[in-house]
């Protein structure tokens, strides 16, 4: 590499840097907060239906793990944006990224809930039970807390998967960092520097989010001692 070619990557790199962070703080995270959120609450409605003893319950829970956990997320989003407008239903690039990503992980973090919830052991249940609680305020009180802290690995897990997910929403429009680096690159006809500055960014948000996964594991392990 001449010494002009290397001063010329360097220029394109250091001032597409902050572009490329900014569409990352205004559009990745955020959406990555939101989906994971709201998938959340839904990865724990569904692990509730997954372990009803009302069986319709059970059965519309395992239907939709089946589906959503059985295709494609890019496909998931297409239909979204691309197939739902020839029902006459338009959704903005971050309204379809939301759902799609929303019903994509609460599909896969219902089975970790569930899963930690049934790691329980019956005994808790049981001595909740003796000191006169509810099943509601067993599950709430004691059952939920001990299951988060065994959710908590798998749940980081895919929420820095998320992280990275987020790229496929450049598919439908939506200008997050990995779009934000095609449009440079198209510019500049630098895509390798400008995919691996890109890379190097998603590197970043998902080592500050491990080490914050380390400092939650570790709190709720002295919070439980």
């Amino acid at each position: 590499m001449t010494e002009l070619r290397f001063e010329r990557i360097s220029t394109i790199l250091s001032d597409s840097f902050i572009p490329i962070l900014q569409a990352g703080l205004k559009f990745t995270i955020p959406l990555t907060l939101i989906s994971f959120a709201l998938g959340l609450i839904l990865a724990f409605l569904v692990a509730l239906a997954r372990i009803s003893p009302i069986r319709l319950l059970n059965e519309i829970a395992k239907l939709y793990i089946w589906i959503f956990r059985g295709t494609p997320l890019l496909v998931q989003l297409f239909i979204l944006f691309y197939g739902l407008p020839s029902l006459g239903i338009l959704l903005p690039p971050f309204h379809a990224a939301v759902i799609g990503f929303t019903l994509n992980v609460g599909a896969y973090c219902s089975e970790v809930v569930r899963a930690a919830i049934l790691s329980i052991k019956k005994g808790q249940w049981d001595a909740a039970y003796s000191i006169g609680m509810t099943s509601s305020q067993a599950m709430r009180r004691i059952v939920l807390p001990q299951a988060f802290r065994v959710a908590i690995p798998p749940l980081s897990n895919s929420f820095i998967s998320l992280v990275k997910d987020t790229s496929l929403a450049a598919t439908i429009t939506l200008t997050e960092m990995f779009q934000k680096g095609q449009q440079i690159a198209a510019v500049t006809f630098e895509p390798l520097w400008l995919y691996i500055e890109v890379a190097f960014i998603y590197l970043i948000f998902c080592t500050v989010l491990t080490y914050f996964q380390g400092k939650l594991e570790r709190f709720y392990d002295n919070k439980l001692a």
